[in-house]
């Protein structure tokens, strides 16, 4: 960002700087190409008048945030302070925001520009002197990428309730995102099939709704309907099990007349909610098992790339009538570069890729090479995770991302995943931010994000909240002590378990808990004016990650303990006896500890999704509280039938043995 020192500032409802007084720093996300400071000749004017028929969601968003603020909301007025007009030689979605001597003016080369002209006008505002100021700016911006698409997993487990995914439109579009694609398995409640869906699925009334509101803030709804790979929910049932590759599994076979008729109706219905999306997801990911099953001697005869471009063909026949474009993942072509020949030439490849470190120029010029448009789709690696691994996922974003602005791709497709079905949406918000700003800007910075997240997102000028963030992947890489580990997994594992014991013993368990309580008490009481609940979700996850470390320094306190208490048996000092009460206090705490959590996930998961899931993921704390539970009962009778009627204590093995 491009920052002309020297002037002074201006222009607010707010309060001007006293003389002599430097600015505050701005902290705009996305960081616009140029912004300068101008000189003020009137810093008292208000800032709020606008037009009546001013962008009605642009109007939501600044009320929304100045509300929260406490700066106020907009209100209309014959000769407004803030002015927008649109001029197509500016270019698509670009924009030029001039704030100065009490009046704003918005120039957007279209409606979506002088939208996100407004935006940057939200996050304008910075406190100085006990009060806020807005600054007299000249800002001349425009998108990277065209296009900055979030996708969202609704069909492992969390599945947004409909005001979580108003908000999440939302707020994609107050950081400049245009795109929203809700990846879909099953959970589309079709008219014609509704069995596979769950009882709290989308309908088609809810996806039309969601549609309308999307396009209200300047974003396209992207249908993503898998329609290959990922179809268990739907072959589980007999209904549709004789479409299946393999019996009851993942791959609806393509050569069976059922798999595409099922299909046809339910994207006819998918397309009837979401008129003229610009795009539909087809999916067709990870098809390892054609050819497995009942497809072998079709499979044989084409060869499996043809097989495959037949199916993208086939849905490609279904959804061009709508004008939609088809998407489809890369990773087939990634197996077989030459089946770029068979598919049809306007579809969008989606080139996903998720390492922290991979060719990413390799990737996406193969693509190039092969003629097709493509958009970048890296991931925010949140899958399995407590929290996310921001770390890696940094990373991933800023180079594949920068190999996508470098080869001018159509845009970004970020990727949000929920492959254990407990992982939550809020807690993603740091790493899709991170995407969007990277895809908008000419660059991206870690740490510059980092110094601008806290003001732009929670609208606190606090370092600690991306600190906080920053600090749960610490803890996340210090707790997976070995590959394949990940924190959920890890946080239901028994804490009797051999081999996780033995890899935690490499772990600083104390060190984790200490950056994890670190976190706890800076969000203790922290209720941040914007975007509350994802700070709570930040300190749930410091809390749970407290609660793992402490696990596994409970199993090695037990083991020490119940050692002791063997090896004091014949002493009638007592040692034996204190020692196993607190074998048994200590698996009280670790009950308490699961039971504890429990109610912050279910607030965690209600503010954001329908129930339907969430008895299975309570289930577990209770079940990891009973297993606790077991283990202090266990305890009880090594102390009373052991020790005290007989002085002879069975073997810790013994002891906790299911």
């Amino acid at each position: 960002m491009k920052v002309l020192a020297g002037a002074c500032i201006a222009a607010a409802a707010f309060v001007p700087l006293r003389a002599g007084a430097q600015m505050p720093p701005l902290h705009l996300v996305p960081r616009p190409i140029t912004v300068e400071l101008l000189g003020c000749r009137t810093p008292t004017a208000a800032l709020r008048e606008v037009a009546p028929g001013f962008d009605a969601a642009a109007r939501d968003e600044i009320d929304a945030r100045w509300g929260a603020l406490g700066i106020g909301r907009l209100r209309s007025a014959a000769a407004p302070a803030i002015r927008t007009r649109v001029d197509p030689a500016l270019g698509a979605q670009a924009y030029r925001l001039t704030v100065r001597d009490g009046s704003a003016t918005i120039a957007g080369g279209d409606a979506a520009g002088v939208f996100y002209g407004a935006m940057t006008l939200a996050q304008l505002p910075v406190r100085a002197n006990g009060a806020w100021i807005v600054p007299c700016v000249a800002i001349a911006d425009r998108p990277a990428l065209r296009w900055r698409v979030l996708s969202d997993d609704v069909s492992r487990g969390p599945l947004p309730t409909m005001r979580y995914f108003e908000e999440r439109i939302r707020t994609i579009a107050a950081f400049k995102m245009n795109g929203y694609s809700p990846y879909m398995e099953h959970v589309f409640v079709s008219p014609t099939d509704p069995l596979p869906a769950p009882l709290d699925g989308i309908t088609p009334e809810q996806l039309r709704e969601l549609a309308r509101y999307a396009a209200r803030f300047h974003v396209a709804l992207i249908p993503e309907q898998q329609t290959f790979a990922h179809m268990h929910g739907t072959l589980r049932l007999e209904t549709y099990a004789s479409a299946a590759e393999l019996p009851h599994g993942f791959l609806l076979s393509p050569n069976v007349a059922l798999s595409n008729q099922y299909l046809e109706r339910v994207i006819a219905q998918e397309l009837g909610a979401v008129a003229h999306p610009p795009f539909f997801h087809i999916g067709s990911d990870e098809t390892a098992t054609l050819g497995l099953g009942q497809t072998r001697t079709y499979v044989e005869n084409l060869g499996t790339s043809q097989a495959f471009a037949d199916h993208v063909a086939a849905m490609q026949r279904i959804i061009a009538p709508s004008g939609a474009r088809i998407m489809l993942w890369d990773d087939a072509i990634e197996k077989d570069p030459s089946i770029m020949q068979r598919l049809p030439r306007d579809a969008v490849i989606v080139n996903y890729h998720y390492d922290a470190q991979a060719p990413f120029a390799q990737y996406v010029a193969r693509i190039a090479a092969g003629g097709f448009e493509q958009m970048v789709a890296p991931g925010a690696h949140n899958w399995d995770e407590i929290y996310p691994a921001i770390d890696s996922a940094l990373a991933n974003e800023r180079e594949f991302i920068a190999a996508g602005r470098s080869a001018h791709v159509l845009g970004l497709f970020q990727t949000v995943w929920h492959d254990d079905g407990e992982s939550l949406y809020e807690a993603t918000w740091y790493p899709i931010l991170f995407a969007a700003a990277a895809a908008w800007q000419s660059d991206s910075d870690e740490g510059t994000f980092a110094a601008d997240f806290p003001s732009a997102f929670f609208g606190v000028d606090d370092r600690r909240y991306a600190g906080d963030a920053l600090a749960l992947a610490t803890i996340l890489r210090a707790l997976e002590a070995a590959p394949y580990d990940r924190t959920d997994a890890l946080f239901w594992t028994s804490p009797f378990d051999a081999a996780a014991d033995a890899r935690m013993a490499n772990v600083d368990l104390r060190g984790v808990r200490l950056k994890a309580e670190d976190v706890e008490g800076n969000l203790y009481f922290a209720h941040p004016p914007l975007h509350a609940n994802a700070a709570r979700v930040m300190f749930l996850a410091a809390r749970r990650y407290d609660a793992l470390a402490r696990k596994f320094q409970i199993a090695a306190e037990v083991r020490a303990m119940y050692a002791d208490a063997i090896a004091h048996q014949a002493d009638t000092t007592g040692t034996t006896l204190r020692d196993l009460f607190w074998c048994r206090y200590w698996m009280w705490e670790l009950r308490d500890a699961y039971e504890d959590l429990a109610p912050l996930y279910a607030d965690a998961w209600r503010y954001e999704s329908r129930d339907g899931h969430l008895a299975s993921n309570l289930e577990r704390y209770h079940l990891a509280a009973q297993r606790a539970i077991h283990y202090a009962d266990a305890f009880y009778r090594a102390t009373y039938d052991g020790y005290v009627r007989s002085k002879n204590l069975p073997s810790f093995d013994t002891v906790i043995a299911p």
